[in-house]
């Protein structure tokens, strides 16, 4: 069985479509990348299959509970890490936690806290205050909170945000820790390194899903080719293609460019027309971020 399994979800504000038809499948164990621009849904789908909010339209299961009629059921079994940080500054770790356990009647609370403490690296830290903490510690106390009553769905609402490479890299490294005893993880994020270590990707932009698969099968069916220009007068050449036929994007990376296309006969036209001594031009590889900015430059903002 999936450990979310939720077909057609709409969710409405007024006149918005703010979730228009989602439907997805999760594995127990898997780690799923949740894709796609600010207001594009992502929140509100997580917090649909949480069972903070109800859906308009749509039905399905999480964790064997139904979303609908069993919801309380489901924020038991599920850990919901949000992007603002929202403990209280002036208790130490441990009170923290010991507050967290408290709510979910965690007995004995200093096992549960201890136990969490060591398990997250955080036992050295206990006495500080949370409000003394980087963005790196705060996070691995937001996720020690999520992690402590031992649920079977991770919900992470852009986690990283404003935290240091390092950090970022650590909390995946547990992520995928976690993930191999069998938790369920579904993270929304915008960093393209992040969702290239999740085992799949879905991409929602403005409420619809667009694409679903592994970080491969995504790139591939988009379709994309990308050339890179190398050599002198990339600005120029850049604004001569920029609204070439077949140019769907142009891109400076460095010392280079990194020009996109659909349509492989109107892209090398285009191409043939910037060439000149000093300028090489090669076949590159397509990234995850040139999918998700044409995936962008082809979706109309629902809130608009």
């Amino acid at each position: 069985m999936n450990a979310i399994e939720v077909s057609g979800l709409v969710k409405r504000f007024g006149d918005r479509t703010v979730v228009d038809h989602v439907s997805m499948s999760v594995a127990q164990g898997e780690i799923v990348g949740f894709l796609g621009p600010n207001g594009s849904g992502k929140t509100t789908t997580i917090r649909m299959m949480c069972g903070l909010l109800t859906p308009d339209e749509g039905e399905g299961q999480v964790l064997g509970y139904d979303i609908r009629r069993q919801s309380l059921l489901i924020k038991r079994e599920v850990g919901y890490m949000t992007q603002k940080f929202s403990f209280y500054e002036d208790l130490t770790i441990a009170e923290n936690l010991e507050f967290v356990a408290r709510l979910y009647r965690l007995k004995p609370v200093s096992k549960f806290v201890d136990e969490t403490l060591d398990d997250l690296g955080l036992a050295t830290r206990r006495g500080q205050l949370a409000g003394t903490l980087s963005g790196g510690w705060k996070q691995r106390l937001a996720l020690a909170a999520c992690i402590m009553h031992r649920p079977k769905l991770l919900l992470l609402d852009e986690p990283t945000a404003g935290v240091d490479p390092k950090a970022r890299r650590e909390f995946w490294d547990e992520i995928h820790r976690l993930a191999a005893r069998g938790l369920t993880v579904l993270v929304s994020t915008h960093y393209m390194d992040e969702a290239e270590r999740c085992h799949r990707i879905s991409y929602i932009s403005y409420g619809k899903l667009l694409a679903t698969g592994t970080v491969d099968e995504v790139v591939r069916k988009a379709g994309l080719l990308t050339y890179v220009v190398r050599g002198p007068g990339l600005g120029e050449i850049t604004a001569r293609l920029r609204d070439a036929p077949g140019v769907e994007q142009v891109a400076a990376f460095g010392t280079t460019l990194h020009v996109v296309g659909l349509d492989r006969e109107k892209l090398e036209a285009a191409l043939d027309t910037v060439k000149a001594d000093g300028v090489a031009i090669e076949a590159g590889e397509t990234s995850l971020e040139d999918v998700f900015i044409q995936f962008m430059a082809r979706s109309k903002d629902n809130m608009a």
